[in-house]
């Protein structure tokens, strides 16, 4: 790859900044962009995406808010696109597991004829701790619509890791990683050892989906982000997604971090601390 700078969309989210600084760490040179960076970019201004393109070699797309929702394949598409005819030189796709929105995402991307590589991911462990799930750890009680299915949780550190990877070494490119941790657990089990490594009581309660949306918009959120989370949680969230696998493994040769890991960690430095 040439020296021209790294573009990162999304550059101060949970996967993002990760990304920045391991390639910064690497001596690289990175753009960063979102909508109040200098050079901005925004998904729904298709007006910015040329001159964040301009000039870089590569670039990791995370898409806002979600793939999930519609028009996000199509301007997947055009991204890419506009990567072809600025002659980037790989493309990397933050995707989400068991959604089929994400997967005509890939699709498209995959069809730019650009060098590409998907990662593909689903609920974080640092949504627990950098999240909107933050707040209400830190409340003791984490209220939500989700049942006994198992998710198996991964760690951004780990997709920063194989996005780092994806975007530096051409032996990534035309690979689809599914990424997750190495066991599967429920959002109770979750929060369970969340109180476990904080040492105080953090409790899990199973909420209808009526209860859940009705919290949400009361919390100021918009109609378009309810139907999202609330599909994402009642939907996506049905054990489609509940098998572990081995992508981490296959990207970096060794296994992904564990949950109790990241609790443990997350509490040494302070992120439950009252």
């Amino acid at each position: 790859m040439t020296q021209l700078p790294i573009l990162i969309i999304g550059g101060a989210g949970k996967t993002g900044a990760r990304v920045n600084t391991l390639l910064r760490g690497r001596g690289l040179t990175t753009r960063p962009v979102s909508r109040s960076t200098e050079i901005p970019f925004d998904w729904n201004q298709p007006e910015t995406w040329p001159s964040a393109l301009e000039g870089i070699s590569a670039a990791y797309i995370t898409y806002q808010p979600d793939l999930a929702v519609e028009g996000a394949a199509e301007a997947v598409a055009a991204l890419a696109g506009l990567a072809r005819e600025k002659n980037l030189e790989r493309l990397v796709l933050l995707s989400g597991r068991g959604e089929p929105g994400a997967q005509r995402a890939e699709e498209v991307l995959q069809a730019a004829d650009v060098p590409w590589t998907v990662v593909r991911a689903s609920w974080f462990n640092q949504n627990f701790s950098e999240g909107y799930l933050l707040e209400s750890v830190l409340a003791g009680e984490v209220a939500l619509p989700a049942g006994a299915v198992a998710e198996p949780f991964v760690d951004a550190n780990d997709i920063a890791e194989v996005v780092t990877a994806a975007l530096t070494d051409p032996r990534h490119a035309g690979r689809l990683y599914e990424v997750t941790g190495p066991r599967a657990l429920t959002f109770a089990e979750a929060v369970a050892e969340i109180s476990h490594a904080a040492g105080r009581s953090i409790h899990y309660r199973r909420i209808s989906s009526e209860e859940f949306a009705s919290g949400l918009r009361q919390a100021g959120l918009t109609e378009d982000l309810v139907s999202l989370l609330d599909e994402l949680f009642t939907v996506v969230l049905d054990g489609r997604n509940s098998a572990v696998t081995y992508g981490v493994e296959e990207a970096l040769d060794r296994a992904p971090r564990d949950f109790s890991d990241y609790a443990r960690g997350a509490a040494a430095n302070g992120a439950w601390r009252i």
